[in-house]
């Protein structure tokens, strides 16, 4: 049995990373607190031009949070009632949510296995003369497989808008996510690859005029003050986590490096450990870098829920993201959807978890997640026997 005496671990700690860099976040406070400037500013514009610098696009235009950002980039493309939008099912709620906010009907396309992002191949017979935009979402920090979406948005004159809230700095094909797409939507809530001390996003692309309207739609459509152009919101990031974010992104490429190689230890230690058919690493497709926001397990036999209780007693970190579809969705079931039309994106919620993932995660506390996880199934093992 596991040694309750051990310490925890938490599934993303915070209090790591802002140990390592404590005094220059403090003095990006204090440097926003004498300017004055609490929205938009210098601070903003800075990191809107370093995060589409890093994605190599033109443009950044920032929000409050990356909900608010697939909502500005679907209303910059003039998508609204009577339209659809083609998204996978097992995404988080935001991706569904800020299409019915435009009046639009996303449309549901079931999920490849072995990644969890949408599959290509099931895109195409979803597509009516309604279709307006194809949102793949780059899950858990690798890219949905984008050239035969590419193809297919270019047969059908689709726009593709990419939700790559979980994966700033993910490749495919040596381009990165915000590079990928006509409109990509990023987030900064304090657990992804970025975070902000608080919430934040951004909607990053190359088109002037699009970045033109989305910077006008977060500040209530107004063009110039007080003279409304659209009917937009608020939107605005404050100042204070555009400097925090600032200071972030000089550590960015390191703190990428440093969850490929938790990432790459995770698969390790379940094979040391000999846990590979009871836990199914994240696959890592060719010509993609995986950026670990999330390092997702399939745990077979069943045994997902119980697992999940076993390590939350020993003080384990672990989340199921996500426990039911979109599709199945109380609020989404006008759309008319049951259980059994998408059916490996059910499948997954059955399955997976999320183990304990931060760019700070020492061997050491990997070691004994792993560990926890082989004493639950040694338990089993007894109990059968």
């Amino acid at each position: 049995m596991a040694d309750t005496n051990q310490n925890g671990v938490p599934l993303c700690d915070l209090q790591a990373q802002y140990k390592t860099i404590k005094p220059e976040l403090e003095a990006a406070a204090l440097r926003v607190l004498a300017s004055g400037q609490a929205i938009l500013g210098p601070e903003v514009t800075k990191f809107e031009e370093s995060v589409a610098k890093f994605c190599g696009s033109n443009y950044g235009v920032s929000c409050n949070s990356g909900s608010d950002a697939l909502l500005l980039a679907l209303c910059a493309a003039d998508i609204g009632p009577g339209d659809e939008v083609i998204i996978p099912p097992f995404t988080f709620f935001a991706t569904a949510g800020a299409i019915c906010r435009t009046g639009a009907k996303p449309v549901f396309t079931d999920i490849d296995y072995a990644t969890f992002n949408i599959d290509p191949l099931q895109i195409e017979n979803k597509i009516t003369p309604r279709t307006k935009a194809i949102m793949p979402v780059h899950l858990f920090g690798q890219c949905a497989d984008m050239e035969p979406i590419w193809r297919i948005a270019e047969r059908h004159n689709l726009l593709v808008i990419e939700d790559s809230a979980q994966s700033l700095g993910a490749e495919y094909q040596g381009k990165k996510t915000g590079s990928l797409a006509a409109l990509a939507c990023m987030s900064f809530y304090p657990t992804k690859n970025l975070g902000a001390f608080g919430e934040g996003g951004m909607v990053i692309t190359n088109d002037a005029e699009w970045a033109n309207k989305m910077n006008c739609l977060r500040v209530h459509g107004m063009e110039p003050k007080y003279y409304h152009k659209y009917i937009g919101w608020n939107a605005r990031m404050d100042a204070i986590q555009a400097a925090f974010c600032n200071v972030k992104m000089n550590y960015l490429e390191q703190w990428l490096k440093n969850r490929q190689t938790a990432g790459a230890r995770y698969d390790s230690i379940i094979d040391e450990e000999h846990l590979g058919s009871f836990l199914k690493k994240p696959t890592r497709k060719p010509n993609r870098n995986h950026t670990f926001n999330q390092y997702v397990v399939r745990v077979s036999g069943g045994e997902r829920d119980a697992l999940v209780q076993y390590l939350r007693s020993e003080k384990i970190g672990c989340e199921i993201y996500y426990p039911l579809p979109l599709h199945l969705q109380e609020c989404l079931q006008f759309l008319g959807h049951e259980k059994g039309d998408f059916p490996t994106s059910e499948t997954a919620c059955s399955e997976v978890m999320a183990l304990p993932m931060f760019p700070e995660i020492t061997a050491e506390q990997q070691k004994r997640v792993i560990s926890v996880c082989a004493s639950f199934l040694r338990q089993k093992v007894r109990k059968v026997a």
